[in-house]
């Protein structure tokens, strides 16, 4: 820490690693805290963004929610963009490796100064107004992204969407990728209710993209659109060949179709020109253009290794058939979760012929192996528990045979701890 000088004022100024201990310790942050840091209205990040000069209205955005592939959407729209030419702008959450992951200009990271910068300068408003880690970093986000002028921003909802801070924007359209049972505590018990609280998104007069729909959200999903005379697309419909990606996961395909309705979209209000060799080369790209990692990335071979952050019923399903799709001689499974995770729910989507070693993630949200494990017998899954994820991931590699299989996941903070590429 060293002391700095501001009109005549001495402050103390963090560096970047006691800024972002700061940002986590300090403020509720779902990813540590879970519900406590859940805010029900968009008040503090109304404030906020007064106190900054309201920079999210100097921006054009896409607006991406949805329960899951929201973030292999946003980040596979700022890839696109990326390659027709723009400076985009991309915000997502939760991070991997550093916070700095969350807020992104054609793939790089913010800076750390600028971090740094921007909570010194407004550390006593953020205490003052009881601000959310959350609201903190959108805050942030807009802030950076107006000062560096980006042609278009990528905001990824955080959790729901009617309430979220993100939901202060306007965006040139409206993304809502699929909706499923998750978050149940915040948005509601039914598909119809959480799809409510997705729909809120849904601005006047702007469009609005469906990734995937059912018989219960599509009326939702209608009935928001026409309240708000905005043209609505069902990307599910759209007869068109599907582009590949580097990014391979199966859950992929609908993403990449909600992708495309939306460039669809884009093209057509012509502010923004996008090619098909620009769609193209953007979905191919993915990876290398926006650093996205933990999709069914692969970590080794010989034995294949394979992590994924799929952390709920509808994702670990497609996950759990992918694997069943491999060609392996033994299936090893290192799998973690956090303390709020349905375990009736999820567990019985695991194969039961697989060696399985169970781990706490390191998180203050990750669940104590011991009730994994028991909990895991209850279903048919059996295996050894270890204290960390990489003693687990170690004991896999170790046990595994060139021809096996060895697959990682269950949380977020389970794909966060390996040793990504």
């Amino acid at each position: 820490m060293k002391i700095i000088s501001i009109n005549r004022y001495f402050i103390q100024k963090m560096n970047y690693q006691e800024t972002t201990n700061w940002m986590f310790n300090q403020l509720p942050m779902y990813q540590l805290q879970g519900a406590s840091a859940y805010k029900e209205d968009l008040t503090n990040i109304k404030l906020l963004s007064a106190h900054l000069g309201n920079p999210e209205k100097q921006l054009k955005y896409i607006h991406v929610a949805g329960t899951n592939g929201k973030g292999s959407t946003s980040h596979m729209l700022a890839s696109v963009l990326q390659e027709s030419g723009y400076k985009v702008g991309l915000y997502t959450s939760p991070h991997l490796k550093d916070f700095r992951e969350r807020i992104k200009i054609n793939g790089s990271n913010i800076s750390e100064d600028f971090v740094v910068e921007f909570i010194a300068q407004h550390k006593d408003f953020f205490e003052a107004n009881d601000l959310s880690f959350f609201e903190m970093s959108v805050g942030l986000a807009f802030d950076y992204f107006a000062s560096e002028k980006v042609d278009i921003a990528i905001i990824e909802v955080g959790l729901g969407g009617r309430l979220d801070a993100t939901n202060i924007i306007t965006p040139l359209i409206s993304v809502i990728t699929n909706i499923d049972l998750d978050h149940m505590q915040f948005l509601g018990n039914t598909p119809r209710e959480i799809a409510g609280e997705k729909a809120g998104i849904i601005k006047p007069n702007v469009p609005v993209v469906i990734g995937e729909y059912t018989p219960e959200t599509q009326p939702v999903f209608l009935a928001k659109a026409k309240e708000n005379q905005s043209a609505i697309y069902f990307a599910a419909d759209l007869v068109t060949e599907v582009f590949p990606s580097d990014l391979i996961g199966d859950y992929q395909f609908h993403n990449k179709k909600t992708v495309q309705q939306t460039i669809e979209v884009l093209n057509a209000q012509k502010e923004f020109k996008v090619s098909i060799e620009n769609l193209k080369t953007g979905l191919l790209n993915v990876s290398k253009n926006t650093g996205l990692q933990g999709r069914w990335q692969q970590l080794g071979e010989n034995p294949k290794i394979i992590c994924d952050t799929a952390h709920n019923k509808h994702g670990l399903a497609i996950v759990m058939k992918q694997i069943q799709k491999e060609n392996f001689e033994n299936l090893h499974i290192v799998l973690g979760v956090v303390n709020d995770k349905d375990l009736d729910s999820i567990l019985p989507l695991f194969p039961k012929k697989a060696q399985y070693y169970f781990c706490r993630p390191d998180s203050s949200r990750g669940l104590a192996t011991e009730i994994l494990q028991e909990t895991a017998k209850k279903h048919d899954l059996f295996g050894e528990k270890h204290e960390s994820v990489i003693s687990a991931f170690d004991a896999a590699r170790k046990n595994a045979g060139k021809n096996d299989f060895i697959y990682v996941g269950g949380s977020t903070f389970v794909v966060a701890e390996l040793p990504l590429k």
